[in-house]
């Protein structure tokens, strides 16, 4: 069995005095690939201030921060091995960041995060306690700890506190809390989390109150599977975890492996628990997007799941990254309504193939194939011919702006034999569509094969098949789905749109798809489109105030095949 991983294989810490982790990275791939796993996970401790140490780590007398080299190199090993292998298994890598108070170790954690490259996740946990001794480093500090605090009543109650100070200072750059009733490695779980929704008792209160944080900052909970292997438990105990279910918050699943051994142990007492819980799904992450997972396979629930989350991930590229969104509320249409089962709360939504995601009044429906296409009706409007290349889209825009045309709605696609076809309807274009025309046709004679206006059906019947987005926030959309996609929304006004197109074409990138909505004084545009990352997001950066969103969509895995 294979679960994919968040809180997975720990990378060690080199030449360091004292080891922690699996200092052979590759050697976990290689066996990844062995056992068949499409993917593997790996994680690294963040670096302590060096009064957070273990006691084993102060008994050497030697000064050394632990895992700093490593945690150096950690981004460009991995990158290594993505180079090496991203044909035969998907590499995900993140950072466990070590709380370390809100003074100066919260500045730390942020210069660590920096010098982090290219994560897919960051976990928040806490080892250890404000009075630098650590939750989790032997009987001894554990004994050491309850002494200061005079019992482990209180042991419990602080640990809740700091956990609750951590969610609050970080819920804006982590992704999951990490397990979360770490003390009970050594002093056990307090006999009140065997009645945690009815208990007055101090670290009774704290844990419901430290759940519902994690739930109102939409975080997720590592299912973390060390304990069981420790012989404490599986973190967090079940009570916990059947509370954090009702409440809504979603988990991740992690071994927490720190040894070649490990690896790949637990994955079905890992399922099993979370659905013991309640649970129907889990989330691992990719370049910051959360992808669900199914806790039960059936037919087709690999397919299902895998549109599901590419319509999670086309709306979450539209907020920034560190952007803490709530749950999406999901309708799904057609085949995809047997997900309603895995998604309390969600909605069925009509009998074509649809699945809808919102949150933040913003949305987004995709289906995998185009069934507006089915339903057009014949419209009057400019039909273009053209040559697919960077900027003659743009000048028909702009020769349409120049004659003071609107353009209403905008139909464009790419044909496989290096020509484009775009369809517009327009208005004010009373006596002036003529001159547009020869302007366009004049200025680039060689790019139009055909520019004229015609009655027809707006939408290519070719891509009736094609995976497409049918709607944005309310507004009606029909266009392929490409690995790189622009959504704006700005005014409803002349040449708005030429700004774009026209910076676009500036630097070279090439308009493959366009899809024009309106509605009232807003308007939406849907571009596929082709050039540099960078030089894309940083003209969607200077468009000015007449765009009211201007995102940049560059999928993880989508392929047009």
């Amino acid at each position: 069995m294979f679960v994919y991983e968040t809180h997975g294989i720990h990378a060690g810490t080199g030449k360091d005095h004292l080891k922690h982790g699996i200092d052979n990275l590759e050697e976990i791939v290689l066996k990844a690939i062995e056992k068949g796993h499409p993917s593997v996970t790996f994680i690294v401790h963040t670096p302590r201030l060096t009064g957070y140490r273990y006691a084993a780590e102060r008994n050497t007398s030697i000064k050394f921060i632990r895992g700093d080299a490593a945690y150096f190199r950690y981004g460009k090993d991995i990158a290594g091995l993505i180079s090496k292998y991203s044909d035969q298994i998907r590499i995900i890598h993140g950072i466990e960041l070590e709380w370390l108070g809100t003074g100066l170790g919260l500045q730390w954690n942020k210069s660590k995060i920096f010098q982090a490259d290219g994560i897919d996740f960051i976990i928040g946990s806490i080892h250890f306690s404000k009075e630098k001794v650590a939750y989790d480093g032997s009987v001894e500090e554990t004994n050491e700890l309850i002494e200061k605090r005079d019992s482990v009543e209180n042991l419990w109650a602080e640990y809740l506190e700091e956990m609750m100070e951590m969610v609050e200072s970080s819920y804006k750059t982590i992704d999951v809390v990490g397990h979360i009733d770490l003390p009970k490695l050594y002093v056990g779980s307090p006999e009140c989390f065997n009645n945690l929704n009815d208990s007055d008792d101090i670290a009774a209160v704290r844990m419901r109150l430290l759940l519902e944080k994690i739930s109102e900052y939409n975080l997720a909970l590592d299912v973390n599977m060390a304990g069981l292997v420790k012989g404490c438990g599986i973190y967090p105990g079940i009570n916990i975890l059947k509370r954090a279910r009702a409440l809504n918050i979603p988990v991740t699943i992690g071994t927490d492996c720190h040894h070649l051994k490990d690896f790949g142990n637990n994955y079905e007492r890992a399922i099993e628990y979370i659905k013991e819980a309640g649970y129907t799904w889990y989330l691992s992450y990719r370049s910051g997007i959360p992808i669900k997972h199914p806790v039960n396979e059936r037919n087709n629930t690999a397919e299902y799941y895998n549109y599901l989350n590419l319509g999670i991930e086309l709306l979450k590229r539209r907020f920034s990254r560190r952007t803490p969104l709530k749950l999406p509320q999901f309708s799904f249409g057609g085949k995809f309504k047997e997900l309603i089962s895995d998604f309390p709360g969600s909605m069925a939504s009509g009998d074509n193939n649809t699945i809808r995601v919102r949150t933040h009044e913003k949305s987004i429906t995709i289906s995998d194939s185009n069934s507006a296409i089915k339903n057009q009706i014949k419209q009057t409007g400019l039909f273009s011919h053209h040559k697919d290349q960077v900027g003659v889209l743009s000048l028909l825009f702009n020769a349409l702006a120049s004659e003071s045309i609107n353009i209403e709605t905008a139909y464009l696609d790419y044909n496989d034999d290096g020509t484009a076809t775009a369809f517009l309807t327009l208005s004010g274009k009373e006596n002036r569509l003529d001159s547009a025309i020869e302007f366009a046709t004049s200025t680039w004679v060689d790019s139009f094969i055909t520019l004229e206006e015609r009655e027809m059906y707006p939408l290519c019947r070719s891509k009736i098949n094609n995976p497409t987005i049918l709607e944005v926030d309310g507004i009606e959309m029909n266009i392929p789905i490409s690995s790189s996609m622009i959504v704006t929304c700005h005014k409803n006004s002349k040449g708005v749109l030429l700004i774009l197109l026209s910076a676009l074409a500036s630097v070279n990138v090439n308009v493959k798809n366009l899809q024009l909505g309106k509605r009232g004084n807003k308007a939406y545009a849907l571009l596929g489109v082709d050039g540099d990352k960078r030089e894309i997001e940083a003209i969607l950066a200077k468009l000015g105030t007449s765009f009211h969103e201007a995102s940049f969509l560059s999928l993880t895995d989508f392929t047009n095949s």
